[in-house]
């Protein structure tokens, strides 16, 4: 009983300090009610864990959290008590679930109708599954505790034993870490994290993005190492913002010496294992699809989108080699599916096939990785060194018909080697706006009843170019023309498209892909009196989802977090339009140029004769912006939003 029904001594003084004698229902009533936390259906009373860590790395980890209903809708959150875990690697047991009525009775939950149940899964099926038990109807006032055990960790390596705790033991033996959460979606009275590791074992840790108490103490063979944080305000995330991770409060601690240590061990694993041995299946599939190679540079781009488009995406089962050991090519070979690191792995061993010295490395998708060699990793990607001598990135699983190898979508992101000399943590460089470019160009003429008739030529590359081959990969050819057409009528609902071209949208690797439209709209300009008044095709936000920048807040006076758009882009806008016969110009909008250091925006009208000629241009240079950055961003969009919503206005005359 001591073991699962523990509080640390730490809690209990802090707990007892917010009304004398504390027992639980007097914790709960002193923790407030839905006056004291407006808009929150819930408050955590205390969030308590425990971590014993032996030697081998192997933890056991106790929590112990007691949470109050302050609305109807917390009482439906609040309703099932559900954890997840991976059976390969972790084992959770539900040790004690009581509710606290309001009117001061309690009720202990029969334990033995908790429910093991396979998780719910979407591309990736490794057997996760997750633990349940129903707490059934709450009233606000009311509140769950729950103690739950726990052992093992979160990503699955080579399995084992079965019957034993050596599946427990993380993946680097002998070594423990953890990332800690400070932050919540929920107001936190007092959280506690304590952890009891080897006097042997030191142990690094860094708080990051706000202020945590913290002790260390000396007991028996452990040190013990306690943090604790009072009243945590839910954390407010920006519209666009960066992960909450980023920029909210956690603590980082890990017993690996460093970086370099993590990566020399990453690649030993995967060396030991076998997991690039080249087989003569592979050998000979690689000997084929190189014999059109004339260079270096050719065998990269031809083995890295023959894995990214030959090995589908789709993680099941296979056994020994799941998490941080890659799976062997060979298998992966045959099977033609994977997830990110089957697909790493397929592209290192055919590399390694056609004479290169090709590595894997780890990244995260999503977040930014901090310095302490905690394993804040979810991706896997490829490396390859050149004649240069340098190692760069590949990335077979985020570049299915991307005409890059390594996909900018990634760029200002950490990522670690797992090469024979060890590296440290490294960060994706910028690619240029230029790279990933849209331009708009159309000719077009209008009369004095409003009619407009012309064309418009779309042509992208990089990341642009992705997402827009995405309207005609995503959907069935007999649609690919509706999808083109439905970008003119977002324009106009009267658009007649009277011709669509396009480049093969299939082919990426022959060019940039390239779209025609010639169209006419009847009633496009408004016409009153001798006035006609319109807005520009292309001055109208055309192809407007591949221009992420312009769903951004722009009313957003400040930011206090980074923020991120998908990439960096680069948008030209270019239109010539003739008038009617005997015009003049009565207002042409003027928008105020941008020039900053990493956004900037040139754009207005010019009147020759009867051409009227629109030119924009837009440059956004980062996928990853500081606050700082926000003033030139949001400036650099009002002003391309601001031509998009000022119409033209002519004066006609007889």
């Amino acid at each position: 009983m001591k073991r699962i029904l523990f509080t640390n001594l730490l809690l209990i003084v802090i707990l007892c300090s917010a009304r004398a004698g504390g027992p639980m229902q007097d914790l709960i009533r002193a923790a407030g009610d839905e006056k004291s936390y407006p808009g929150d259906n819930t408050v955590v009373v205390f969030d308590s864990t425990r971590v014993d860590v032996k030697e081998s790395g192997l933890s056991y980890v106790w929590t112990h959290t007691l949470t109050k209903v302050l609305s109807y809708k917390g009482a439906l959150d609040l309703s099932v008590v559900k954890f997840g875990y991976d059976p390969l690697s972790a084992y959770v047991d539900i040790q004690k679930v009581t509710i606290y009525k309001k009117d001061g009775t309690t009720k202990d939950l029969d334990l033995k109708s908790v429910m093991d149940y396979p998780a719910p899964a979407r591309a990736i099926y490794w057997g996760a599954r997750e633990k349940m038990i129903e707490v059934g109807r709450l009233d606000p006032g009311d509140a769950v505790e729950v103690v739950q055990f726990k052992k093992g960790f979160t990503y699955a390596l080579l399995e084992q034993g079965e019957d034993d705790d050596s599946r427990y033991i993380p993946p680097m033996k002998g070594h423990y870490y953890d990332i800690v959460e400070f932050w919540s979606s929920t107001p936190v009275k007092v959280k506690v994290y304590q952890i009891g590791v080897p006097k042997d074992k030191p142990l690094q840790f860094q708080v990051y993005n706000g202020e945590v108490q913290s002790s260390v103490l000396f007991r028996d063979e452990k040190t013990i190492y306690t943090f604790s944080k009072k009243d945590i305000v839910p954390f407010k995330p920006e519209p666009h913002g960066v992960a909450a991770s980023d920029v909210a409060s956690k603590l980082l601690l890990s017993t690996s010496p460093d970086w370099f240590a993590k990566s020399r061990w990453f690649y030993k694993v995967n060396e030991d294992f076998g997991s690039f041995d080249v087989t003569p299946d592979v050998q000979t599939k690689v000997n084929e699809i190189l014999k059109v190679a004339k260079t270096e540079l050719d065998s990269i781009s031809i083995l890295t989108h023959w894995v990214a488009d030959e090995v589908r995406y789709s993680g099941i089962s296979m056994g020994c080699g799941e998490g941080y050991t890659l799976h062997k090519g060979s298998m992966t070979f045959n099977d033609r599916c994977g997830v990110c690191k089957d697909k790493a792995g397929m592209l290192i061993t055919m590399l390694r096939a056609a004479g290169f010295k090709s590595y894997p490395a780890m990244t995260m998708a999503g977040s930014r990785i901090d310095y302490i060699p905690a394993d804040q990793f979810n991706h896997s990607v490829t490396i390859v060194k050149l004649k240069d001598g340098k190692y760069h990135l590949l990335d077979p699983t985020w570049v299915p018909f991307v005409r890059e190898l390594w996909s900018s979508a990634e760029q200002q992101q950490q990522y670690l080697m797992g090469v024979p000399e060890g590296a440290d943590l490294a960060t994706t460089p910028l690619s240029a706006p230029e790279n990933h470019y849209l331009k708009i160009d159309g000719a077009s003429s209008i009369s004095k009843d409003g009619v407009l008739t012309g064309s418009v030529t779309i042509s992208a590359e990089g990341q642009t170019d992705a997402g827009m081959r995405g309207m005609f990969r995503n959907s069935n050819k007999t649609q690919w023309n509706q999808n083109v057409e439905k970008e003119l009528l977002k324009i106009s609902p009267l658009a007649e498209v009277t011709k669509i071209e396009y480049t093969d949208p299939i082919d990426y690797k022959s060019g940039p892909i390239q779209i025609k439209i010639e169209y006419r709209i009847p009633e496009y300009g408004l016409v009153s009196g001798d006035r006609l008044i319109f807005t520009p095709v292309v001055a109208s936000n055309l192809f407007k989802n591949y221009q992420g920048h312009l769903f951004f807040e722009t009313w957003i006076k400040d930011r206090k977090y980074q923020f991120r758009d998908r990439c960096s882009r680069q948008v030209e806008l270019n239109e010539t339009i003739e008038l009617p016969e005997n015009s003049g110009p009565v207002y042409l909008p003027e928008a105020k140029p941008v020039k900053g250091a990493v956004c900037s925006f040139n754009g207005g009208y010019q009147l020759k004769d009867r051409s009227l000629k629109l030119n924009e241009k837009i440059v956004l240079g980062k996928r990853i912006y500081d606050p700082g950055d926000w003033p030139e961003y949001k400036d650099a969009v009002s002003a391309q939003n601001a031509l998009s919503e000022d119409p033209v206005v002519i004066r006609l005359k007889n």
